[in-house]
């Protein structure tokens, strides 16, 4: 079995640079702002054949009975906690160049409380002679003392030996490893990147969904900071699927982006977007669709993810709603007034927002409220349709029927007299579905004709929440004209 190491401290001692050092690639932010990191962050990670979850945390900025009225800092404490509960180890991580602080005895002294085996890394000893010092955190408490420079990731092997070692052993039969095995490889979650607007609802959506408090919910704009991804399980009629929810940081105007976090927030959003395989884009009811869910959308429809739209915060317009479902009856009754149509149901607020987003009109628009729950069977039953449908192969003789069908039907303008000549096709692969074409003239193959046959493959096999891909290719001539071969005759 693989163990869990969660990674702790006080604010801005380089616990997300020794996170992104220890799985190699960089997932949490790093800055020189102290609480960056609010959420867990976890990742897979292996060191020496070994498989284990590392997990970020926030620093922990408050000594014992120490109060603040920061919402944010309330949760991302509640956070830390939850992540020393569930480790099975922990990195204390520490700064030489700062000295041992009270706020480093009071995380030490709540890790001595959990209970946990804890290993203590004291980062940024880049210096020579720096290594001594590191020996003062000796008097935190604990036994191992590592000096480490994240950034550059010296000294993190030994502590990486130390940590395994002190894990739950692997399995030890061929039996037991051989069964890992298996559920590894046949358990790929599908990826869901929940994207959209900052403050729309996105991580109270995840915390619905998993009914807890996995991400940090505040009214504060801007509170996910990091992409979150957080694993998630639900069974079906005795079918388990496994997901990973990708909590995002809102997505803002290029002007509107105020800091270098911020910057790196959005930027780790929009990579989201380009890693999952359904991105579902949550919109807000009360405020309608705005320009930037507009581009958002767009970044989507550039990713070529399969998607899904969420009409969030229903329940806060339900009443509206009701209200001019009444102020339409009245209106019918008194032909004397103006008629304009109102959005009174969810059909109709549906095919607004598909005309809208006229780019994205293939993407199911399903309407929720994370806070009350209204629509999240449908919303995960919508999710499962749609992925079905991104992985979806369609069989050659049916493909070039219904193609065959569609030309025959509307052919493009032609040049000159030249007309499309439709030979055959093929679905060179799924997720997402790319189709190749080939024909007598690949110029002939204009966007417009492209897009009709995009509807006429959804018309015959759905693709729902799936962009359609064409690539025209033209047949090479693989038999030269007669007249070339023959050999030139002289006249008599």
């Amino acid at each position: 079995m693989s163990g869990l190491i969660a990674i702790v401290g006080r604010p801005n001692v380089g616990k997300s640079a020794l996170f992104n050092r220890i799985v190699g690639r960089r997932i949490a932010i790093v800055h020189d702002e102290p609480g960056v990191t609010r959420d867990r962050i976890s990742a897979e990670a292996e060191w020496r054949g070994r498989a284990f979850t590392l997990v970020d945390t926030g620093g922990i900025g408050l000594l014992r009975r120490e109060k603040t009225d920061d919402v944010i800092s309330k949760s991302a404490l509640d956070q830390v906690e939850l992540a020393i509960e569930a480790a099975q180890l922990i990195v204390m991580v520490t700064n030489v160049k700062e000295g041992m602080t009270p706020l480093d005895r009071e995380v030490a002294a709540r890790l001595r409380r959990s209970g946990k085996p804890v290993l203590v890394a004291v980062n940024k000893v880049d210096e020579p002679g720096a290594e001594p010092e590191a020996a003062e955190f000796a008097g935190l408490g604990f036994e191992h003392v590592f000096p480490v420079t994240a950034i550059h990731g010296h000294g993190v092997e030994a502590l990486l030996d130390a940590a395994l070692a002190a894990l739950p052993e692997a399995p030890t039969t061929v039996e037991e490893a051989a069964s890992g095995a298996a559920r590894t490889a046949g358990a790929q979650p599908l990826k869901l990147a929940i994207v959209g607007r900052p403050n729309v609802g996105k991580s109270s959506l995840i915390n619905a969904l998993t009914r807890s408090e996995r991400v940090i919910v505040s009214p504060v704009p801007g509170t996910t900071r990091d992409a979150v991804d957080v694993p998630f399980e639900v069974e079906t009629d005795g079918v388990r699927q496994n997901y990973l929810l990708i909590d995002t940081a809102g997505i803002r105007k290029n002007r509107r982006v105020q800091d270098d976090v911020e910057f790196y927030s959005v930027k780790r959003a929009e990579d989201s977007i380009a890693r999952c395989d359904l991105a579902v884009l949550v919109l807000d009811a009360e405020t309608g669709i705005t320009e930037q869910d507009k581009k958002i959308a767009g970044l989507i429809v550039e990713a070529r993810r399969a998607c899904l739209v969420v009409v969030n915060k229903w329940d806060l317009v339900a009443d509206a709603v009701r209200q001019a479902q009444i102020e339409e009856m009245a209106r019918r009754q008194d032909h004397g007034r103006s008629r304009q149509k109102r959005l009174i149901t969810l059909a109709e607020f549906g095919e607004w927002v598909q005309e809208l987003l006229f780019f994205l009109d293939y993407a199911p628009v399903i309407f929720t409220s994370a806070k009350s729950g209204f629509h999240l069977e449908r919303f995960l039953e919508a999710v499962r349709f749609v992925a079905a449908q991104w992985q979806q192969k369609v069989t050659t003789s049916l493909l070039n029927r219904v193609l065959r069908d569609a030309i025959s039907r509307q052919q493009p303008v032609s040049a000159a007299g030249h007309f499309l000549k439709f030979f055959y096709a093929t679905q060179t692969s799924q997720a997402p579905p790319v189709f190749r074409l080939f024909l007598n003239r690949k110029e002939f193959f204009s966007e417009s004709y492209s897009k009709y046959l995009q509807r006429e493959l959804r018309r015959a096999f759905g693709f729902e929440g799936c962009p359609i891909m064409l690539s025209a290719q033209a047949r090479p001539k693989t038999i030269e004209p007669v007249r070339r071969h023959l050999p030139n005759r002289r006249r008599d």
